[in-house]
């Protein structure tokens, strides 16, 4: 009878089933027009912890969240896709696009997921997605979808501030952190796997420690969120009373230190911005820097931004970009 354990141990070794590879779940480009925002948080305690021991989480969160470049990105359609092949086992639709910070929003307990859809991938496996926008899902209960297939798209719906896909996977009832599936503790391994991911999509969506720029350009005015949510300010022209820059950048690290210069065509410095270093971890921090017209108007030529974030003294995060009037 004991020369039948092993046998039968490696039989069931064998049959179980392998884990789904996922595919990018969104139609966009990491890294250009959607960012990695959020990670699963792996601290069991009430800090947070991402898998790479960072801060891109928040307290209890239990995906990946992979956001648009503003809310007029949103407006215009991004498709979300099936991270992999399925069955639709849920779904839900209906519920409101509206940021929960907007006055008047409605209460969105017991469907913090706004508008969903789960899929059955097979051996206890399964992938939601959440924050659909409503009445953009296209797949029904019990149908079968493709990896890469459009499901829905990427919407405003439930707890959330800003458009983005909320994807949970699970086998069971445990939640699985794709890109540190394994479980074990996130700040003992330095990852460098694909984990769940396919190894294209494992790339596209390469841990940012320094942060990433969300949005950068230049203005006619005052910049604000709501502004740069809607499509960004005004460009500015020759004839603008005021030449602004602005930056909006996603986890920074408290300490880090962001600073803007805005320099004319003549090289020489219009504007700088650099404040006190933060006080602590930002999931989205803008600044803006500007100078109003001297008489005469603006000077035709090139006129130069550059950004960069300091911590420790060093350059973790730099962007420049240019405006010719």
């Amino acid at each position: 009878m004991r020369l039948l354990v092993l046998p039968l141990l490696l039989l069931l070794s064998a049959a179980a089933p392998a884990p789904p590879r996922l595919a990018l779940p969104v139609a966009c480009t990491p890294g250009t027009d959607c960012f990695l925002q959020n990670h699963v948080d792996r601290d069991p305690g009430p800090g947070v912890s991402d898998f790479r021991c960072g801060t891109q989480t928040y307290e209890g969160h239990t995906g990946t969240d992979i956001r648009l470049v503003n809310d007029a990105a949103r407006l215009r359609g991004v498709d979300v896709l099936a991270a992999a092949p399925g069955r639709v086992v849920r779904l839900r639709d209906g519920e409101p696009d509206i940021s929960v910070k907007a006055p008047g929003a409605p209460p969105v307990a017991g469907r913090e997921c706004g508008n969903g859809v789960v899929i059955d991938h097979g051996g206890g496996w399964e992938t939601q997605s959440c924050h659909l926008a409503r009445g953009s899902i296209r797949v029904r209960v019990g149908q079968q979808v493709a990896a890469g297939q459009p499901i829905a798209r990427v919407g405003l719906s439930g707890n959330t501030e800003y458009p983005h896909l909320h994807l949970t996977v699970r086998q069971g009832a445990r939640t699985v952190d794709p890109f540190l599936p394994d479980g074990g503790s996130a700040c003992a391994v330095r990852a460098s796997g694909v984990g769940l991911w396919t190894p294209a999509t494992a790339a596209s969506l390469a841990y940012r420690s320094g942060g990433a720029v969300l949005n950068a350009g230049f203005a006619d005015g005052p910049v604000d969120n709501a502004r740069v949510e809607a499509g960004g300010p005004p460009r500015p022209g020759p004839g603008s009373a005021a030449l602004v820059t602005y930056v909006r950048a996603i986890n920074l690290k408290g300490g880090d230190r962001p600073v803007l210069t805005l320099t004319g065509p003549d090289g020489g410095v219009l504007a700088r911005s650099e404040g006190a270093p933060l006080d602590r971890s930002k999931a989205q921090w803008l600044v803006y820097v500007g100078k109003r017209a001297p008489p005469g108007g603006w000077r035709p030529g090139l006129y130069r931004a550059d950004y960069a974030v300091l911590r420790n003294g060093q350059v973790v995060l730099s962007r420049r970009f240019d405006l010719r009037l």
